[in-house]
C-alpha cells in the first residue's frame, strides 16, 4: 500500500466530491492524472510512489492518500488552473507540520528568524530536487497569508533588534565574531552579482548558489556582533532570501518561493529596512497575481505602500504603483488601474540618480515601467472579454518596452517576457502573423535562459495561437519549432 501512496481504509468512506469537481474540470483522464503524479514524484525523489488508474479512482471514492500525494495533487491542480488549489480545497488532509516548514505565521524575533532561515536553507540544499520542498509546503492565501504579514508594521520591542546579537536560545555562548568592513562589502557585492546572473540567465542557473550563500550568512548571524554589523548581516540575509524566493518563483517552485519571501520579510524587519520589506511584499503580490489571486496581491501591495510611504525612493514608489495597477487590472477595475498607471508614471518621472536607489530596485527602468503598464492594459483586455480597446492601449506601451529591452543585454529574461506580452497583444488584435513573429523571437531567448516562467507563458501563448489560428502558416511553423526546441516537459534541473 505504501508504494502506491494509499491512505485511509475507513469502511464508511464517502466519495470526495471536492476532488471530483476539480478532476472533472481539469479535463484529465484518470490515467493522465496518475502519470502526472508519478512524474512529479520522481522529480522530487519519491521513487516509491507508483500510482495507477485504480488508485486515482479510490481517491475519488474517498480514500485519503498519504503524503506526499496531497501536496503533489495541490501543485498539479494549481498549475492546471493558474490559481491556488489548496489541499483542503481538494477535500484532502495533510500531516501536521512544524512551524519551521509550514505556514507564514512565524515569530517576529531575531534569533528565531535566523534559526528558521538556517533550517529552511539547509533543507533546500540537502533536498535540492525539483518540487521536494514545494511538496513539503502549502501555499498560503487569503487572510492566512495577509494577516500574519501585517505584523511587519508593528514596532519591534525596545530590547530587540535591529542590531543586537542574534544567537538562538539553544545555541549557548559562542565566541565573538569579527567581520571587517571589506568583508561585509564583499558579501553585499556578491548578492549584487547573483542578482545580475538571475536577470541575464533566469532563476534556474544559480539558485542553489544563492541558497548556499544565504545559509553561510545565517551561520554568521548566529555569532554575536556589534549592532551595526548585525544590522548589515540581516539586510544581506533579507536580500539573499528574497532572491532565493524570486528564483524559486521563476522556476515554478511556488510554495518554496513564498516561504523564502516570508523569511526575507522577517529579516528585513530585523535590519530595520522598510523599503526592502516593501519590495519583498511587492514580489509576494506579483506571485499572487500569477496564481490568480489579485485581491490578495492588492492587500500585500497596499501593506508595502503603507509601510514604506515615508522612506522609499521615487523609483520604489513607481514600482509599487505599477504593481497596484496590475492587481486592479486583474480585478477588472479599469478606473483604478488607470489611476495607478498614471501615478506610476508620475513617480518614475520624479526618480533621480541622486536618490541613492538600492541595487534591488535598479531593475525598475523605463523599460520595466512600460512593460508593467502594458501588461496591466493587456490583462484588462483579457478580463474584459478580449477587449480590442484595451489591447490597443497596450500595444504602443508594450512596443516601447520591447524596444528598450532589446538594447539591454543585462535583462534578457525581461526582454523575452515582454516579447511574449507583445505576442499576446497581437493575438487579442487578431494579428496571428505578428504574434508568431514576436513569440518566435521569445523562443530564441527561452532556449538561452533557465526560466520556467518564460517557458510556461510561451507555451500558453503558442497554444492559444494554434487553437484560434490553426490555418495560419506562421502559427503552424512556430508550433513545430516550439515542439522541437522547447518540448512540453517542464522540469527544473535539480532546482539548481
Amino acid at each position: 500500500m505504501g508504494g502506491s501512496g494509499g491512505g485511509g481504509t475507513s469502511a464508511d468512506k464517502r466519495p470526495n466530491d471536492q476532488l471530483g469537481s476539480w478532476f472533472v474540470r481539469s479535463g484529465w483522464s484518470k490515467g493522465e492524472l496518475a502519470r502526472q503524479v508519478n512524474r512529479r514524484a520522481r522529480q522530487m525523489g519519491a521513487h516509491h510512489i507508483s500510482t495507477d488508474t485504480s488508485r486515482v479512482r479510490r481517491w475519488l471514492d474517498g480514500e485519503q492518500p498519504r503524503e506526499p500525494i496531497p501536496r503533489i495533487l495541490s501543485e498539479l491542480f494549481s498549475e492546471r488552473f493558474g490559481c491556488v488549489v489548496a489541499i483542503e480545497d481538494l477535500g484532502l488532509r495533510t500531516a501536521h507540520q512544524s512551524p519551521s516548514v509550514s505556514g507564514v505565521d512565524l515569530p517576529w524575533t531575531g534569533p528565531q528568524t535566523v534559526e528558521l532561515l538556517s533550517d529552511f536553507s539547509r533543507s533546500d540544499l540537502m533536498l535540492a530536487r525539483r518540487g521536494f520542498l514545494g511538496t513539503s509546503l502549502a501555499l498560503a492565501a487569503g487572510p492566512a497569508l495577509v494577516e500574519p504579514l501585517q505584523r511587519w508594521l508593528v514596532p519591534a520591542p525596545a530590547s530587540g533588534l535591529p542590531g543586537g546579537p542574534a544567537v538562538p536560545a539553544q545555541a549557548g555562548p559562542r565566541r565573538s565574531a569579527r567581520l571587517s568592513g571589506p568583508e561585509l562589502d564583499l558579501l553585499e557585492s556578491t548578492t549584487v552579482m547573483f542578482r545580475q546572473w538571475d536577470a541575464q540567465c533566469g532563476g534556474g542557473l544559480r539558485r542553489k548558489a544563492v541558497v548556499g550563500q544565504l545559509h553561510e550568512v545565517t551561520d554568521l548571524l548566529q555569532e554575536p556582533h556589534p549592532s551595526a554589523v548585525s544590522q548589515r548581516l540581516f539586510k544581506i540575509a533579507a536580500e539573499l532570501a528574497e532572491l532565493a524566493g524570486w528564483m524559486s518563483y521563476d522556476i515554478g517552485l511556488q510554495p518554496t518561493a513564498q516561504k523564502y519571501f516570508v523569511l526575507a520579510l522577517h529579516a528585513a524587519k530585523e535590519a530595520g529596512d522598510k523599503p526592502l520589506g516593501s519590495y519583498i511584499l511587492s514580489n509576494m503580490g506579483r506571485q499572487m497575481i500569477h496564481l490568480g489571486r489579485p485581491d490578495d496581491a492588492l492587500e500585500l501591495i497596499h501593506l508595502a505602500q503603507y509601510g514604506s510611504r515615508d522612506c522609499s525612493t521615487a523609483r520604489t514608489q513607481a514600482m509599487l504603483y505599477a504593481m497596484e495597477a496590475r492587481a486592479y487590472a486583474n480585478m477588472s477595475q479599469p478606473n483604478k488601474c488607470h489611476r495607478a498607471v498614471r501615478m506610476a508614471e508620475d513617480a518614475f518621472g520624479d526618480a533621480s540618480p541622486k536618490d541613492g536607489d538600492p541595487d534591488w530596485i535598479r531593475f525598475f527602468s523605463e523599460a520595466e515601467l512600460n512593460g508593467e503598464n502594458a501588461h496591466s492594459y493587456r490583462d484588462l483586455a483579457y478580463v474584459a472579454g478580449r477587449s480590442p480597446t484595451y489591447a490597443s492601449l497596450a500595444e504602443p506601451v508594450m512596443r516601447k518596452a520591447v524596444e528598450l529591452f532589446r538594447e539591454d543585454p543585462e535583462h534578457l529574461r525581461s526582454y523575452a517576457l515582454n516579447l511574449i506580452g507583445m505576442a499576446t497583444v497581437h493575438l487579442l488584435k487578431q494579428e496571428p502573423e505578428h504574434s508568431a513573429d514576436q513569440a518566435g523571437k521569445a523562443l530564441d531567448i527561452a532556449r538561452k535562459v533557465r526560466s520556467e516562467r518564460v517557458n510556461t507563458r510561451l507555451r500558453k501563448t503558442v497554444d492559444s495561437a494554434a487553437r484560434d489560428f490553426s490555418g495560419v502558416a506562421e502559427v503552424v511553423r512556430l508550433t513545430e519549432q516550439l515542439a522541437t526546441h522547447l518540448p512540453d516537459t517542464p522540469e527544473v534541473a535539480q532546482a539548481v
